[in-house]
């Protein structure tokens, strides 16, 4: 088992995979403090290290772990209600996204992610500006539309993020109720992906390394959480995300 995960990384240098484990610690510190991060900064170093399509299936996967750390981190200020609702109604859209997103060749889903990627940041300063406040049941409608997302691109955290806060969470319960989603989310996707073909020994290898790497990244952010002015990260975070998408659409066309 072990050799056979070993394999997974025959074709991935040993700087390329320095540079996938600093960006996973990077990016969760940041999604530990803000919620969100790893899905909209790891993109950036995996589409030029792996390509586009195995990126949604490593992510996937890789978030399992991530978020089982950030559940066990924050535990005590799960909303356990909103995250059954969430679940409830979002997975079997979720399925639907992921089942799309395993037939799209390299240059779409390129041109997926980068798009959700760059949608996501006047997405959240919209619904942030606009006040939206839901209830249970709008809450449960919005996350209805918003599985396809969550199944078919990387970056849709962020939008759950905003749901929950209009949904009435804050601070800690937010990251911490988000996790839980994530989880069931993550477990949905990755049964897709496994069923469509799209997991194989690269795809698990690179998933299990970024997520052991996140895994005390996750303990670093709760620390943090109460020192760290999150307008600043969440500004760098904007920009880096802005930056990237637009480059993978540039590369997809060029191809």
């Amino acid at each position: 088992m072990l050799e056979a995960l070993l394999s997974g990384f025959a074709d991935i240098s040993l700087a390329q995979l320095v540079l996938i484990v600093a960006m996973a610690l990077v990016a969760s510190v940041v999604g530990g403090v803000a919620g969100y991060g790893t899905g909209a900064l790891m993109p950036l170093v995996l589409v030029p290290i792996m390509g586009a399509e195995p990126v949604v299936p490593v992510l996937s996967l890789s978030a399992l772990l991530t978020n089982f750390s950030r559940t066990a981190a924050f535990y005590r200020f799960v909303d356990r209600r909103r995250a059954l609702i969430v679940l409830v109604t979002a997975v079997p859209t979720c399925a639907l996204g992921a089942w799309a997103y395993t037939k799209l060749n390299g240059t779409g889903a390129l041109i997926v992610i980068a798009s959700m990627l760059i949608a996501s940041v006047p997405l959240r300063r919209l619904m942030r500006r606009r006040g939206l406040a839901l209830t249970d049941r709008t809450l449960a409608a919005a996350a209805f539309a918003w599985g396809p997302l969550a199944g078919g691109t990387v970056g849709a955290g962020i939008i759950l993020l905003s749901l929950l806060m209009a949904a009435g969470l804050e601070g800690a319960a937010v990251v911490a109720t988000d996790a839980v989603v994530s989880i069931g989310i993550g477990l949905t996707k990755f049964a897709t992906f496994g069923l469509a073909g799209a997991i194989d020994t690269k795809v698990i290898a690179i998933a299990l390394l970024i997520g052991c790497v996140a895994f005390p990244g996750a303990f670093v952010a709760k620390a943090l959480t109460t020192r760290l002015p999150v307008h600043v990260h969440t500004a760098i975070l904007d920009a880096m995300v802005l930056g990237g998408g637009a480059v993978m659409i540039v590369n997809a066309f060029a191809h």
